[in-house]
């Protein structure tokens, strides 16, 4: 581990990422992330191009945005950005899927929600072609010249989680997303370079704080599930919300535990002892996935780094 990444783990993750960031489209953080392989990457972008063709939209190219667990293209020179993953992938065994996202998404839109919302000059619906689910979205041009200022975010966040409190959609509870992560990271043969005593610590970490934030009985609805700065885009239209793959239902504090600590100290009315709690149950959500084999994203080096954070133990710093 390079001394800088020692000193600062979280920090280094931000800085790696942050010119993607800008543009909403980073995939260092949040749940872990398989990467496409390159004769699959061509066949994802060939399956965008081809589907928005026939759907009559202009097509000269795909420019990659994101490579990760799931291939963010913007197609041009019709702009749209297209979202390809392998038909049926979840992050976790009971995330919402593809379709079900879609849903999410336009009932948001409905009801004026900060979203970046489908792309209006296709059908609203999930496309599949090649073996790849695809995803027709509205491309916006980012606001580059700034850092998105906290209160920006906070109050974005609070309008977003106002309309999710209108979107009646079935959604798995953010504990369902900690046990699927506590199972598999107790095996050595999904995690196989983790120590016994580091798997012990992930494995101890994610069962007692789940059972800790389940017991202070808190009002809960639809979130998010990752709104960290990764899955915010700063356009002229203000913040807008991507990426409601991993969408649960459970306190807001839960959303809150993704976000930078300067944005959830302006979040009003919110139990920030929770908000801790919650920050160090994401902390050892992603520390596990930096050791799930044939994960890529956060990556090994900031794996080390996480698990020191989890191992040091509260108050937990921010993602």
């Amino acid at each position: 581990m390079c001394p800088k990444m020692a000193r600062h783990p979280i920090r280094s993750l931000v800085a790696c990422c942050a010119s993607r960031a800008r543009v909403g489209f980073c995939d260092c953080a949040g749940g872990g992330h398989t990467k496409m392989k390159a004769t699959e990457r061509r066949r994802a972008r060939v399956a965008a191009m081809s589907t928005a063709s026939a759907l009559g939209l202009a097509v000269d190219d795909a420019v990659v945005l994101s490579d990760s667990n799931r291939l963010v293209v913007r197609l041009t020179p019709c702009d749209v950005v297209a979202r390809i993953a392998p038909v049926g992938y979840r992050v976790f065994s009971a995330a919402v899927g593809a379709e079900q996202e879609l849903e999410v998404v336009r009932r948001l839109a409905e009801t004026d929600g900060p979203v970046a919302v489908l792309e209006p000059r296709v059908e609203p619906r999930l496309f599949v072609r090649d073996g790849f689910d695809i995803a027709m979205l509205t491309y916006y041009e980012p606001v580059q010249s700034r850092e998105l200022p906290p209160n920006d975010y906070a109050h974005a966040l609070e309008r977003l989680h106002d309309a999710m409190r209108q979107v009646d959609v079935e959604a798995s509870h953010f504990t369902d997303r900690a046990a699927d992560v506590q199972r598999w990271v107790a095996r050595p043969d999904i995690t196989p370079d983790l120590a016994d005593e580091d798997r012990k610590l992930l494995v101890d970490t994610l069962g007692s704080l789940r059972r800790s934030i389940v017991d202070r009985r808190a009002a809960e609805q639809l979130l998010h599930g990752e709104p960290h700065p990764w899955n915010v885009l700063d356009t002229k239209k203000g913040p807008l919300f991507i990426d409601f793959e991993n969408c649960v239902r459970g306190p807001v504090e839960f959303d809150l535990g993704w976000v930078p600590t300067v944005v959830s100290a302006r979040y009003p009315d919110v139990d920030q002892d929770l908000v801790g709690e919650c920050r160090g149950l994401v902390l050892a959500i992603v520390a596990a996935h930096a050791w799930r084999r044939g994960d890529v994203k956060p990556g090994r080096e900031s794996g080390v780094a996480f698990l020191d954070i989890v191992r040091k133990g509260p108050p937990w710093p921010s993602l």
